[in-house]
């Protein structure tokens, strides 16, 4: 996906912080969730907003791009903070800080609120990108906190699956062709990191699933139970949720509004 562009900062008007925050909270209703980190704003930069940039992760790449673009705000899919992790402010996470603190930078992240969202998140733009049909009553969905979606395809096998979501995500993909040939009526997907899900779409009468990783188990699941697995990279499956939000909420609020994607192979 190649880097947006939104009109002049200056021709922004000024939004305060605490509006944007509010809008994507109402958007994204982070409280129905629980996740691995806090969602919303992680770190508090100036009071008004007027150029906004979204990325997929806080990576001090995507910072230091986002500063020297003018942003005001930072939005992204995976923020700064994870629970587990060291409290110590040294090494990377210093570096970070300290760009955005020392720019009034302010970061927002939405982690599992942006995978569900029924339009503007991963799931759903993923799904947009790759020319996936709705069930009759919407999005089915599945798995944990309902993070997973099922939708109609009319692939004539999943090699075919495979080549086209490569086609569209533009890397490579790592197919577990369960049953070469068998047509694909039924797809189960979930951005990132949810190989866990695999046997939840299975359940869900998936006859093909869609995730970013493959960890080892899910090979035998997938011979054993005659359903292909699609590992399409992490980042890849989840580059779609940010801008989309990023625009909308942009859009509404007067604000500019540029999308930074920072390659990963992961």
């Amino acid at each position: 996906m190649p880097t947006s562009l939104a009109p002049s900062a200056s021709a922004a008007q000024a939004v305060e912080r605490s509006v944007l925050l509010e809008r994507l909270d109402a958007t994204l209703q982070p409280e129905r969730f629980q996740d691995y980190g806090p969602n919303g704003l992680q770190v508090e930069g100036r009071a008004q907003v007027r150029h906004l940039v979204s990325g997929v992760t806080a990576s001090r790449e995507l910072i230091e791009r986002a500063i020297a673009a003018g942003a005001d705000a930072i939005l992204v899919h995976h923020g700064l903070f994870w629970r587990g992790q060291s409290a110590c402010v040294t090494g990377w996470m210093k570096q970070r800080l300290a760009l955005l603190l020392a720019h009034d930078v302010s970061l927002l992240a939405y982690h599992l609120p942006l995978d569900a969202h029924p339009s503007l998140g991963n799931n759903a733009q993923l799904a947009q990108r790759l020319g996936f049909s709705p069930l009759a009553d919407g999005w089915g969905r599945f798995g944990e906190q309902d993070l997973g979606f099922v939708g109609h395809t009319d692939c004539p096998d999943a090699l075919s699956l495979a080549a086209h979501v490569q086609q569209q995500l533009g890397r490579p993909v790592t197919l577990i062709d369960a049953a070469p040939g068998r047509p694909l009526r039924r797809i189960a997907w979930c951005s990132g990191g949810a190989q866990s899900y695999f046997e939840a779409a299975i359940a869900a009468g998936a006859d093909a699933f869609i995730t970013g990783e493959l960890s080892e188990p899910q090979t035998h699941l997938a011979r054993e139970c005659g359903v292909a697995y699609l590992a399409c990279g992490h980042h890849a499956t989840e580059r779609y949720g940010a801008p989309a939000l990023g625009a909308a909420v942009a859009a509404e609020l007067g604000l500019t509004h540029q999308f930074i994607d920072v390659d990963n192979p992961a």
